[in-house]
């Protein structure tokens, strides 16, 4: 992917703002009623695309992954699924991980390969694990210090049947997740 100019931190701050919903996404895809609507955010992103220096590309990836974290997975996966690289991979694999579809998911993982955002990802991950104690999860998630996207996918078929503190965890991962993300998405 060509490489933007660099976006100022005030419209960095402006993408972020897209994932402060007090909740965390669920794990699955219920949506929550403090959402924005897929109006409301199609606007918004409008806006904020015309005074962001990104590529046309990288705003697609933005719009996809806003759309995710927002439950509005069958508009996410339509952009997803038409961005034949890493990075539409990624964010396709996330919406079916939730859809959830969780073969599908690690098909997708598959495709996205060693991706440049994992690092960022683990390094969050690592920090809110260590912060919460879990050392279990850490090691099952970081292995050797990596993401380990396919044991996460595990974690959240594994929590879909029961709602308890390790769901909420999880879903605090795929915030930290998304966030990594977001901001790779932006740098791009």
């Amino acid at each position: 992917m060509p490489q933007a100019a660099p976006m100022s931190d005030s419209i960095h701050t402006q993408f972020r703002h897209f994932l402060a919903i007090p909740d965390n996404a669920p794990l699955g895809p219920e949506p929550r009623s403090n959402r924005l609507t897929l109006s409301d955010l199609n606007g918004k992103l409008d806006t904020l695309f015309k005074t962001a220096k990104l590529s046309p590309a990288s705003q697609q990836l933005v719009r996809s992954l806003v759309l995710l974290w927002h439950d509005h997975l069958d508009a996410s996966h339509e952009i997803s699924q038409s961005i034949e690289n890493a990075d539409g991979s990624l964010v396709h694999a996330i919406m079916h991980r939730r859809e959830p579809d969780y073969w599908n998911s690690k098909y997708w993982w598959r495709r996205v390969g060693n991706h440049p955002a994992f690092p960022a990802i683990a390094n969050r991950v690592e920090q809110l694990l260590k912060s919460n104690g879990d050392m279990a999860l850490q090691k099952k998630l970081l292995t050797g210090g990596k993401w380990d996207q396919f044991a996460f996918v595990d974690e959240c078929e594994a929590a879909a049947s029961i709602s308890d503190e390790r769901t909420k965890l999880l879903r605090e991962i795929q915030r930290a997740e998304t966030e990594a993300i977001l901001g790779y998405f932006l740098t791009q």
